[in-house]
């Protein structure tokens, strides 16, 4: 969310705050690197000359690459970016001419130093301790964190004083829905996410130009990762050379998206790009990008992160505060918008006791995401602390950290103690790096010894989970916090036959649960039926950062080899782990071989079958699968498994930790009750059960111990950036402007800035809009934006035909996220979302209301725009849940939809409309379509004032339809800045104008 303007004149808050991007925003490098260049930046002082602003200007061009530091002797981003720039002289210099004005930061009263224990110091920093306030004993870690940034950036400008009282006062303002204004240290991003931003940087370049001013004024102003790990799809599997087979195909499909990447990391400063192959983007900030506390140039601050993935979170498993934003939101910070957001609750979940023999990382995360899930923690924080914590490895509270969004919350945060440090020792951070931030945190009081008394903390509500109680579980077949205890699966499963068609029902009539579908799958017989596995892959950032899990499935797959079960060789299997650490401490263990010789190759290093980059059945399976009602399963490591997210054949689709993936994939079928019946016969002709495979806690702690090494993490990363062959062959301009390429099916200017003059058009006329869909409860991202492959009988299919692409050639719709055309038209294109309009039948459909046409969403919508008719969407709770997808907002927006009224939203998609320009509504409490009355074929009008003056945040709007109905809503617009980016038709044609005028 964006904050609302403190000042009692909107317009004049506004507009110093469109100045301030240029003036101060866009030194944020300058903000964070000493004290003295802090206060500059940090000045009241409203009277700044030209020189001054010019100084700014040229100290943000100079700075971007000398702030970072692991301090290790290993390559840091640090040390990538001082590979080309070197700012200490221009700093030394601007720090010299304005270091008089350091008495004017309105916190330069507790400014610290924090010596080393050997003598000297680390450098200084702004101390809780000293405010003398008992409130601050009281914050929660994670509200300490918003606390110690709010003063540090507190300029009583973007940030002011008041923002710095609130947190304070977070045991009273919390409840209260106050707003607050955030500066994370860092921006990460995705390829899937950071495509899509790298173009709209590089078309907002363009739009500066036109309206006479300096493009380069467009470039990240806060660090920016981005790591190439959504592109490679298992195409090839089940052989040693999967993995090089896969990248090979990757490259060639995604020639263009990589050199527009490599493009960017150059064109842009202050952007560090790793290269495909590296490992998945959460691991690798975990393993490296993470700082837990920066040292820039002498001054010491809490690392935070915002990224354009939700499953960010990670991070905070390693006490960094983290989480996901829409690439919207992220492009803003990256330009230097201070983050708004409203203070949230924080829940206390105390852990105590320790898992039982046999129960995973993964048994947890599942357990917790039902906890919470069933709590309700959206928009809150959700901090973790207690006895317990004690008996959870760091990997162990990363692969709960990561599912953050899978139980609602902002964050899963768990607070630094000596189980981070330890795992910054084993992930190769020097001993020097981790004594400066174990220092730093005990003297800000951000760190957690539990050898000492503990002071109690104030939270917003209390849970607690005695570990103990955990016990073996998966997840699904449809959503991520749908447990079901492993004991009770079969009675599970066949209870989703039985029930009605919903997230745990597929009505299959009772004379066809057992149906079979016999086939020859390579010469052999084999055959499927309801429930068997045809995917099992171990893959995601959720647990393959953890060796336990891995260590464990290994064990699995050697145990079962040895008793001569083998898992179904028509089961498609995969290992994509998130680092190269992965191989290298398999290899070191000896168990890689068990893996390969069960199918569980590595088949890339990225994020694959959890995104729906599985790749296609072997085409025996899919023929067998084709045209039957039968149920296939996928069972995968991952955190989502929405329909039609894996893969369009597999109905049912099951999270699971790694060792109970090998297992499924051994059994080759959900349909049963691992106590009582066999996962296979072994060569002996015994029934082998999964008890005779399972390993001990004690077997997989010590292979770890063994096996686990700093110097794995160390060479994998010391040559994260020198990339492959592949990479580095890749060719890419050296402008500063991009050349747009008007054939491209990948790359595309997007239309948003075309004809923008300087002068914001204003509020847009909603009325006697059509409704282009008409939609239910927990309508997903992955319903909304365009997701995995591309359907041959789609829109987009056509347009890419069309152009000449042949359809082994489409890629998936993330690929394609750089080109608008092809989004737009895969917007709504899920084969399992369901349009009330079209009375039961699902598929991508609507119907075009003036002429009762059952067309594509985008056909229709096109049909819309050229009548010159607005639309409108309906829509239940939780619209927008899921992955925080920028494109669900953008590709609307293509579509022509003005409006979304729904019950409720999801918080990163709501910011994300706002951010589009596009009008969230809710109906009020207990209210919805249904209850209203509307079936989705009235014409709606939304009466909202002609000028945005007279609008306010949360406002009641009153809407109008053709068939008489009158409703009141909410106006979901939550704060002044957004309303001002409605006013300029989006934050980022706000950010151009702002750029351009100052």
């Amino acid at each position: 969310m964006y904050r609302r303007a403190t000042s009692g004149v909107r317009s004049a808050s506004l507009s110093r705050l469109s100045s301030s991007i240029t003036k101060i925003a866009s030194t944020e490098t300058a903000s964070v690197s000493s004290p003295s260049a802090m206060s500059v930046l940090n000045s009241t002082t409203t009277n700044r000359s030209k020189s001054f602003s010019s100084a700014l200007r040229s100290f943000r061009v100079c700075s971007a690459s000398t702030r970072w530091s692991h301090g290790g002797s290993w390559r840091s981003p640090a040390s990538l970016r001082a590979q080309s720039r070197n700012s200490a002289p221009v700093m030394e210099k601007f720090e010299r001419k304005y270091a008089t004005m350091a008495s004017e930061h309105a916190y330069k009263d507790i400014l610290t130093s924090l010596p080393k224990p050997g003598g000297g110091e680390y450098g200084q920093y702004y101390s809780l301790p000293a405010l003398n306030d008992p409130r601050v004993d009281k914050l929660p870690y994670s509200v300490r964190i918003l606390l110690e940034s709010a003063i540090r950036n507190c300029d009583n400008y973007q940030v002011t004083k008041d923002d710095v009282e609130k947190i304070l006062d977070w045991e009273n303002t919390s409840t209260k829905q106050v707003e607050i204004s955030f500066k994370p240290a860092r921006v990460i991003l995705q390829d899937f996410t950071g495509v899509p931003a790298l173009v709209d940087l590089a078309s907002m370049r363009d739009a500066v130009k036109s309206l006479g001013s300096d493009p380069n004024k467009i470039n990240p102003l806060v660090p920016v990762d981005l790591v190439i790990d959504h592109s490679v799809q298992v195409d090839f599997a089940r052989s040693e050379d999967a993995a090089l087979k896969n990248e090979e195909l990757e490259f060639k499909r995604n020639k263009e998206r990589f050199a527009f990447l490599k493009w960017g990391s150059t064109a842009f400063q202050n952007m560090l790009v790793v290269p495909p192959g590296s490992g998945i983007v959460h691991q690798v900030n975990l393993e490296y990008l993470g700082r837990v506390v920066f040292n820039s140039n002498g001054f010491l601050y809490p690392d935070s992160v915002v990224g354009t993935d939700s499953h960010t979170t990670m991070i905070d498993g390693l006490g960094v505060a983290g989480w996901g934003v829409g690439g919207i939101e992220a492009e803003a910070a990256m330009l230097g918008q201070p983050m708004s957001m409203v203070l949230p609750g924080v829940v206390g979940f105390k852990l105590d006791g320790k898992l039982k023999e046999g129960v995973t990382a993964t048994d947890l995360v599942l357990t917790v995401t039902q906890i919470l899930r069933k709590h309700g923690v959206v928009g809150k924080f959700v901090e973790f602390y207690g006895e317990g914590m004690s008996e959870l490895s760091l990997a162990d509270r990363a692969t709960i950290a990561n599912m953050s969004p899978e139980y609602g919350a902002t964050m899963g945060f768990f607070p630094v103690d000596h189980v981070t440090l330890e795992y910054l020792k084993l992930t190769g951070r020097s001993d020097e790096t981790v004594s400066m931030i174990e220092s730093y945190l005990r003297a800000n009081n951000m760190f957690v010894d539990y050898n000492e008394p503990q002071q109690e903390r104030a939270y917003t509500s209390y849970l607690q989970l005695d570990l103990g109680h955990v016990e073996p579980c998966i997840s699904g077949p449809k959503r991520p916090h749908d447990r079901v205890p492993l004991k009770d699966m079969k009675a599970d499963w066949q209870a989703c036959l039985d029930n009605p068609v919903g997230f745990k029902g597929f009505a299959v009539p009772k004379e066809k649960q057992e149906e079979v579908v016999k086939f020859s799958y390579k010469g052999q017989p084999a055959e499927i039926k309801h429930g068997s596995v045809v995917i099992a892959a171990i893959t995601s950032c959720t647990n393959t950062s953890n060796p336990s899990v891995m260590i464990g499935a290994a064990l699995v797959a050697k145990k079962a080899l040895e008793l001569g079960v083998e898992v179904k060789p028509w089961v498609k299997t995969s290992l994509a782990p998130g680092s190269r650490v992965v191989e290298k401490y398999l290899d070191r263990s000896g168990l890689r071989e068990y893996l390969n010789k069960q199918g569980f190759q590595i088949v890339g290093y990225g994020c694959t079958t959890c995104i729906g980059n599985s790749g296609d059945l072997e085409p025996e399976v899919a023929s067998a699968i084709e045209g039957t009602d039968i149920i296939p399963a996928a069972v995968l490591s991952g955190n989502r498994n929405f329909e039609g997210r894996v893969h369009p054949q597999t109905r049912a689709n099951y999270l699971a930790s790694p060792p109970l993936v090998v297992a499924y994939a051994l059994a080759g079928t959900v349909d049963i009750d691992f106590e009582k019946e066999p996962i296979g016969t072994g060569k002996d002709g015994k029934s082998v059960y999964l008890r005779d495979v399972w390993p001990s806690n004690e077997e997989i702690a010590q292979v770890v111990q063994y096996s686990v090494l700093p110097s794995m993490f160390k060479s994998s990363y010391e040559t994260i950036t020198k990339g492959n062959p592949l990479w580095n062959e890749l060719s890419a301009p050296s402008s500063t402007l991009y050349s747009w390429d008007p054939n491209s099916t990948y790359i595309h200017e997007p239309p948003y800035f075309k004809n923008m003059t300087a002068n914001p058009p204003g509020p847009r006329e909603v009325k006697d809009a059509y409704c282009l869909l008409n939609f239910g409860d927990s309508v997903t991202t992955d319903h909304i934006s365009p997701a995995g492959n591309i359907q041959k009988t789609s829109p987009a299919a056509k347009f890419l035909i069309d152009r000449g692409v042949i359809p082994e050639n489409f890629n998936s719709y993330g690929s394609r996220r750089g080109n608008d055309e092809v989004m737009a038209r895969g917007t709504f294109a899920n084969i399992r979302i369901v349009n009330k309009l079209l009375k039961g039948e699902v598929g991508p459909k609507t119907v075009h209301i003036p002429t009762g046409e059952k067309l594509s969403v985008f056909d229709a919508a096109s049909k819309y725009k050229t009548a010159g008719q607005d639309t409108i969407i309906l829509a239940g709770a939780e619209y927008g849940s899921g992955s925080s997808r920028d494109w669900a907002a953008k590709g609307p927006l293509l579509l022509g939809v003005k409006a979304v009224i729904a019950k409720s939203f999801e918080r990163i998609h709501r910011s994300n409309l706002a951010g589009m320009g596009i009008i969230p509504l809710c109906f009020k409490a207990g209210e919805d379509a249904e209850t209203l009355g509307l079936t989705g074929h009235e014409r709606y009008t939304v009466h909202l004032p002609t000028k945005v003056s007279d609008i306010r945040p949360g406002q009641d709007v009153t809407v109008t339809t053709d068939s008489g109905k009158s409703f009141v809503c909410t106006l979901r617009f939550d704060t002044e800045v957004e309303l001002a980016y409605y006013d300029h038709g989006g934050i980022l044609p706000y950010v151009i104008r702002s750029l351009s005028t100052n």
